[in-house]
């Protein structure tokens, strides 16, 4: 897997993204915010600091990746399942840590389904912590940002 190519997210590559989550067993979709027009948004706000994993001219690996000037956060981390073991997701994860850093951000969050074996024993081997000392709230400001779950077979 040495042809992979690590570089950074554009709007461009948003087919082969939306291509790419639609292959991710469990993946969670938003209807606004995952549309062209919210990654487009989210990359606008984020110009620097999202990556893609390419692989012939095919996506096989995205994150979103942004921060509010505080905190960083990555988004819907993924890497095709054939693709899976090759050190993809890690390099992903080291390029937005160094575009974080660029930036002057010290600390990133993310946020991992608990049903989701796969990623979290990933977040767990690259020496990411798991928070017990808090609880996670969300509030929906705009119902109609549905989400829809993927159903790969």
């Amino acid at each position: 897997m040495s042809d992979i190519i690590i570089r950074p997210m554009n709007i461009e590559d948003y087919d082969g993204v939306f291509s790419l989550w639609n292959t991710i067993q469990g993946f969670a979709i938003r209807s606004i915010d995952d549309s062209r027009e919210g990654v487009a948004l989210f990359i606008r706000r984020n110009p620097d600091t999202s990556v893609v994993a390419e692989y012939e001219g095919k996506i096989v690996g995205a994150i979103l990746c942004g921060h509010d000037g505080r905190r960083g956060c990555l988004y819907h981390v993924c890497v095709h399942k054939d693709y899976r073991r090759h050190g993809i997701g890690k390099a992903m994860v080291v390029y937005c840590m160094e575009a974080l850093k660029r930036e002057h951000i010290n600390k990133v969050s993310l946020i991992a389904f608990t049903k989701n074996d796969v990623g979290n024993a990933f977040w767990k081997s690259i020496g990411w912590t798991k928070r017990d000392d808090l609880n996670y709230y969300d509030f929906t400001i705009n119902k109609e940002n549905i989400i829809a779950f993927t159903k790969v077979e």
